[in-house]
């Protein structure tokens, strides 16, 4: 590489060309940082890669800013710390917190199915081994630095960066970049316009370079009320004398159902049945909406009602014991994309029951099981066991934490200037090329889909 004031590069290692795993790499000719560190999660193809060694020198990469928490964010980051990284890991406070909660449950999960799969031989390794532990993971959050957004942090004399709130979930956000003359964008995940407990996406008035995330590129959300469509479900499933297992991402969604539950009980939309909050990392999480007030848009009254006559399940002994009482109940459980987590345990005994509900309340990355049981599978596989789907599988999309095809116009709408570039990641290739004409066709802006371990010289 030279010494050219100019020869800045950006590379794409995950997030282009699908929703998960996402990391980009921006060197000079004397620094790197990475914006990311995901966990590639879904289809197997894209599973493996986890275990494959990415394409740059760990040593040699200056810091790691993270945009939010969500494991496809940050899942990989202790790989990286096992694999020498010993450098600053950048993220707001909220987002930290976060981080820790999801790298611990991930870490203990893995642990456990590495065990599971020893135990009933079911593994094709021998023996199975998880991608990281515990000890990995203590060692990654030693190395966290927390920073408030709209305040500028230099990093080094190429690289100067700055947080700005996005409105996906708590923590979230958008990083302003410069780069030596260069001022890039990375749009993280962006919220939607009016979301149900964040503030709207923080405006940017200008870059050189634009990185968007295109999750929903090619939909716009449905108009109905999450209030409504829960209720909805809630009503059928008791009318039909059946259990109702809400598979749920710990971040964002389980407190968002927490609060619409709690609201339809408290105004008898729907009956009182017992709410089961069965997922520690989704308890933990809702904690900290205590501690982060200024990242949320919840009153102190809101943030009570989010627990209030809630069924707190910590221990898996209790987690068991749900199902003994019989009769109608509702059971929020991880993990969102059914890939692990408590929810595996009450599907294995409630899908075979047509009188019960699965209602996946948020995007199903492709070869996940919940991306099967919304497809109609007639029967899905869990820890080396085919169960038969014969209960009802129900998907809204009302509470989906991207903004969609329209939000995501809105945010570009508000540049002063064209960008030189925008970059398309995180989405599939349908969305990522509805989204690219989309913009082409409204801004006249040049768009590029980003393609996985490109590296793009940036001028």
């Amino acid at each position: 590489m030279t010494d050219d004031l100019t020869d800045v590069r950006m590379q794409f290692l995950g997030g282009a060309g699908t929703v998960t795993g996402s990391k980009i790499l921006i060197k000079t000719n004397k620094h790197q940082v990475l914006i990311d560190c995901g966990l590639f999660q879904g289809l197997k193809q894209l599973r493996q890669q986890n275990w494959e060694t990415l394409p740059l020198e760990v040593n040699q990469i200056d810091a790691i800013i993270l945009t939010h928490g969500h494991l496809d964010h940050c899942g990989y980051l202790p790989v990286l710390v096992r694999n020498g990284f010993k450098g600053p890991i950048y993220a707001t406070p909220p987002t930290r917190d976060i981080t820790e909660v999801i790298l611990r449950d991930s870490a203990q999960i893995q642990e456990e199915e590495a065990m599971l799969a020893n135990e009933g031989g079911y593994s094709k390794h021998d023996p199975a081994k998880p991608l990281y532990d515990k000890n990995d993971v203590d060692l990654t959050m030693a190395l966290f630095k927390t920073q408030k957004d709209r305040i500028w942090v230099r990093l080094n004399n190429d690289f100067e960066f700055c947080f700005r709130k996005s409105g996906h979930i708590l923590g979230s956000a958008i990083i302003e970049l410069k780069c030596k003359h260069i001022k890039l964008v990375f749009s993280g995940d962006i919220g939607r316009r009016r979301p149900l407990l964040m503030e709207p996406p923080a405006i940017v008035k200008d870059a050189d370079y634009v990185v968007l995330e295109s999750t929903y590129g090619d939909r716009l959300h449905s108009k109905a009320s999450p209030y409504q469509e829960v209720a909805e479900v809630v009503n059928h499933t008791y009318q039909k004398g059946g259990v109702l297992v809400i598979p749920s991402f710990a971040v964002e969604r389980t407190q968002e159902l927490l609060i619409i539950l709690n609201t339809l009980r408290s105004d008898r939309t729907i009956p009182s049945v017992p709410v089961y909050l069965d997922t520690p990392m989704g308890i933990n999480v809702s904690d900290l909406y205590l501690h982060h007030r200024d990242w949320h848009s919840l009153t102190p009254g809101d943030s009570s009602l989010m627990m209030r006559n809630i069924h707190i399940v910590r221990k898996m002994e209790y987690s068991q014991r749900i199902l003994d009482k019989h009769g109608p109940k509702i059971i929020i459980a991880g993990s969102g994309m059914v890939t692990g987590g408590r929810v595996l345990y009450h599907l294995e005994n409630l899908l075979g029951a047509k009188e019960n509900t699965v209602l996946l309340v948020g995007f199903q990355a492709p070869g996940t099981r919940g991306s099967l049981l919304c497809s109609g599978a007639d029967e899905i596989k869990i820890r080396g066991k085919y169960y038969q789907v014969k209960a009802e599988v129900r998907q809204i999309g009302s509470l989906s934490a991207h903004g969609d095809q329209a939000d995501l116009l809105w945010w570009l709408s508000n540049f002063d200037r064209s960008p030189k570039q925008v970059f398309l990641n995180h989405g599939e290739p349908q969305a990522m090329e509805a989204l690219r004409l989309k913009i082409t066709d409204t801004f006249k802006w040049p768009v590029t889909v980003a393609e996985q371990g490109r590296t793009y010289k940036l001028e």
